[in-house]
C-alpha cells in the first residue's frame, strides 16, 4: 500500500422550576428504573497465541506468489482455519504485476457460522513485499522481505479471532478473507497507479466469493503488530464508512487502548479496503499502522519495506490491543449493541 496526503447550572434549574410553580421530579422507584442495557461478552484475546501465528508465517520465509514459501504458508493457513471448524474456500487467480510478471495468487476465504444472515467481514493480506524499497532501506534492496508486520501481523490476529470464535460460539457470522498479491505494487514511478497494488482484493471484489456476499461492514488489518504502533483514522475509511470507524475507535479507546487508536485524521491509503469499497460496494475500514506523521519518510514506520520487518518489531501487546477490540466489536454486534 502507499499513502497520499490530503489534506449546568443546577441553581438556575431550580429557579426555573420554582417560577413555573413546579416541583423537582421525585426519584423513580426501583420498579420505575429504566431497563439495563443489553450485556455483551467477548472472550479474552490471547496475545501469545497471535504472536506464535505471526512467527509461524515468518518461519516460511517471504510469502511471494510463485514461490515454495508462499505455497507452504497457504496450505498451513487453510489447515489452521479448518482446524477451528470454519468453512474454507480457495480462490486462485492470475494477475500481471507492474513488472510484467504473471503472479499466481490465491485468496483464502474462511467462514464462521456460514448460515447466519448477519455477517461481518474481517480481512488482511498474507503476501509479502518482493523488494526492500523503502526510502530508509540501506541494504539488500532487491531482495524480498519477511513481512512480520506488513502481512503477518494482521493474519496472526485473524487466526486468533477464529480460534476464539470456536471456543466461545456466537450467533453472528464472521468471514475471514486473506488477500494475496497486495504488496506487489509500483512504488517507484513518479505517478504510480493505485491499481498496481492489491491485486487479490481487486479480483475478489470483481468475482465475489461467496456469490452475492453482503456483510454489514468490513474491517481490514494491515501492519497491526509493531511496537509503539498508532492507528489514525484513515481517509478512505472515513469517506466510505465513518460510522464504522467511530464504532471501532470508540470501543478500542473504551478498552484502554487509546494510545493505539488515535483520533488523528490522515489522508487516503491505497490498500485492499479501497477496492472492496469501490468495486464490491461493501463499507470497509482500514486499521493500519502509521506511527509517524504523514509528511515524514515512512509514515508507516521505519521498518516498512525494509529487512527490519521481522519478529524483532512485533509486540504481543499491540496484537492484543487490535485483537481484543475486534472481538469486542463482533460480540457487541451479536448482542445487538
Amino acid at each position: 500500500m502507499y499513502f497520499i496526503k490530503k489534506l449546568s447550572c443546577l441553581a438556575a434549574l431550580f429557579l426555573l422550576l420554582f417560577a413555573m410553580g413546579c416541583q423537582p421530579e421525585k426519584p423513580k422507584s426501583s420498579a420505575e428504573k429504566p431497563a439495563p442495557k443489553k450485556k455483551f461478552f467477548a472472550p479474552e484475546f490471547q496475545r501469545d497465541s497471535a504472536y506464535s501465528f505471526v512467527n509461524q508465517q515468518v518461519a516460511f520465509g517471504f510469502r511471494l506468489p510463485n514461490t515454495s514459501g508462499h505455497k507452504a504458508c497457504k496450505e498451513w493457513l487453510v489447515g489452521k482455519f479448518k482446524s477451528y471448524g470454519l468453512k474454507v474456500m480457495e480462490q486462485p487467480f492470475q494477475a500481471k504485476a507492474y513488472t510484467g510478471k504473471t503472479l499466481n495468487g490465491v485468496n483464502i476465504i474462511a467462514q464462521y457460522n456460514p448460515s447466519a444472515s448477519k455477517r461481518i467481514l474481517l480481512a488482511a493480506h498474507w503476501d509479502t513485499r518482493h523488494i526492500a524499497d523503502s526510502p530508509l532501506s540501506t541494504e539488500r534492496q532487491d531482495e524480498p522481505i519477511l513481512g512480520a508486520d506488513d502481512g503477518g501481523s494482521g493474519v496472526g490476529v485473524l487466526l486468533e479471532i477464529a480460534r476464539q470464535l470456536q471456543a466461545t460460539p456466537t450467533n453472528i457470522g464472521v468471514d475471514f478473507v486473506l488477500f494475496d498479491a497486495e504488496d506487489y505494487g509500483d512504488n517507484a514511478s513518479a505517478n504510480p497507479k493505485p491499481e498496481s497494488w492489491c491485486l487479490g482484493s481487486q479480483h475478489w471484489a470483481k468475482n465475489m466469493m461467496p456469490p452475492n456476499y453482503r456483510p454489514k461492514f468490513g474491517i481490514l488489518l494491515d501492519m497491526v503488530g509493531a511496537r509503539n504502533a498508532k492507528f489514525p483514522k484513515e481517509g478512505v475509511s472515513l469517506h466510505f464508512a465513518p460510522q464504522v470507524v467511530d464504532k471501532v475507535w470508540r470501543i478500542g479507546q473504551h478498552l484502554g487502548y487509546t494510545r493505539f487508536f488515535d483520533d488523528t485524521k490522515v489522508g487516503t491509503v491505497t490498500d485492499d479496503h479501497l477496492f472492496v469499497n469501490t468495486i464490491a460496494k461493501i463499507p470497509m475500514i482500514d486499521i493500519i499502522g502509521m506511527p509517524r506523521p504523514p509528511d515524514t519518510q515512512n509514515s508507516f514506520g521505519k521498518h516498512w519495506h525494509t529487512h527490519n520487518d521481522n519478529m524483532d518489531i512485533i509486540d504481543a501487546y499491540t496484537l492484543r490491543a487490535v485483537g481484543q477490540t475486534l472481538l469486542e466489536v463482533i460480540y457487541r454486534e451479536a448482542a445487538g449493541e
